[in-house]
C-alpha cells in the first residue's frame, strides 16, 4: 500500500547514520518519504542528515535538513520553528537519537552517565515539550493531531549480557515517559508509542560494543549477538523503520501507549 503517510510532515531526529550503511533513523526517514511524507531530517552532524536527504531526493521524495543537539533546549526550539517555517505543520515526531556507553554502575563514569541520560531521555522530553503544543493545536483546528514514536530498547526491560547501566536506565525510562505522554494527550489527538528494538545490526553498535564481547573485535561481537537471537541473526534498520511506519500511519490510529518489541523473539527466551 503506497502513500501511507501522504500529506504528512515527519520530523526524524538522528536521521543520519553514525557510520557506513543504514542506521535506524536514516532508514526510517527514507521509508517515511517513500510513503509520501515530507521529511524534516535532523542530526547532530549536518553532513549525515545531508546524506539522508540525497537518498530521499534521489528517489523523488521531499526532505529538508536541520543540524542540532536534541539534548539542548535552544536547539530543539530552533528545530521546531524551522520545520514549521518550512512545512507549516508537524504530523509525526520520530525520536531516534540515542547513544551507548559501556560500563556497570561501578565502572561507568559520572560524565558518561549524564551524557547518555541527556541524549537518550532528556532529548525526548525536549522534543515532546516543543512539539506537543503544535500537534494539540492542529487537532483543535482540523482534527489532525499527530503521532510520536520513541525509540526505546529491549535493554529497558531485559538484561542482554553486556553492562551498560545508563543505557538500560534511559531506555527503561523512555517506555514510561511514552505511556505518560500517551495518556495525557489521548484526548488531544496525539498518539505516543515506543519501539523496542532487539539486537540490531546497525552502524551504531560498531564503535561502543566492538570490544564488549571479548577478544575478536567487531566480527566476534556480531557472531555472538547473532547467536543470542532465536532467528540466528540480528535484525536491521529496516525492521525498525517499517514498525515506525505502521505506528506513524493512520492504520495505527487506535494504538497509543504501547511498547512494540522488534526483536526476533529474543524477549521470549528464558535466558
Amino acid at each position: 500500500m503506497a502513500g501511507r503517510l501522504e500529506g504528512k510532515v515527519a520530523i526524524v531526529t538522528g536521521a543520519g547514520s553514525s557510520g557506513p550503511g543504514w542506521g535506524n533513523g536514516k532508514a526510517t526517514a527514507a521509508v517515511f518519504a517513500r510513503e509520501g511524507a515530507r521529511v524534516f531530517a535532523v542530526d547532530l552532524k549536518r553532513e549525515a542528515a545531508e546524506e539522508t536527504r540525497s537518498v530521499i531526493k534521489g528517489e523523488g521524495g521531499t526532505c529538508a535538513v536541520h543540524a542540532g543537539d536534541m539534548s539542548k533546549a535552544a536547539d530543539v526550539q530552533a528545530m521546531v520553528e524551522s520545520c514549521l517555517g518550512k512545512f507549516g505543520r508537524i504530523d509525526v515526531l520520530h525520536n531516534n537519537v540515542g547513544i551507548v556507553a559501556v560500563g556497570g554502575p561501578v565502572e561507568q563514569s559520572e560524565a558518561d552517565w549524564d551524557r547518555v541520560i541527556d541524549v537518550n531521555l532528556k532529548s525526548m522530553f525536549l522534543t515532546c515539550k516543543h512539539v506537543l503544543p503544535v500537534m494539540a493545536k492542529q487537532f483543535e483546528a482540523d482534527g489532525r493531531g499527530g503521532a510520536i514514536i520513541n525509540i526505546g530498547s529491549i535493554a529497558g526491560i531485559r538484561w542482554l549480557g553486556v553492562p551498560y547501566i545508563s543505557y538500560h536506565a534511559s531506555k527503561g525510562a523512555v517506555s514510561q515517559f511514552t505511556k505518560a505522554v500517551a495518556m495525557e494527550y489521548a484526548a488531544r489527538g496525539v498518539r505516543c508509542n515506543t519501539i523496542l528494538p532487539g539486537l540490531m545490526n546497525t552502524p551504531m553498535i560498531v564503535e561502543p560494543l566492538a570490544n564488549a564481547y571479548g577478544k575478536g573485535g567487531v566480527a566476534t561481537m556480531i557472531e555472538k549477538r547473532n547467536a543470542q537471537c532465536p532467528t540466528g541473526k540480528m535484525g536491521d534498520a529496516w525492521d525498525v523503520a517499517y514498525a515506525a511506519l505502521f505506528l506513524a500511519s493512520d492504520e495505527a490510529k487506535y494504538i497509543t501507549g504501547v511498547d512494540l518489541p522488534v526483536d526476533g523473539g529474543i524477549t521470549l527466551k528464558c535466558v
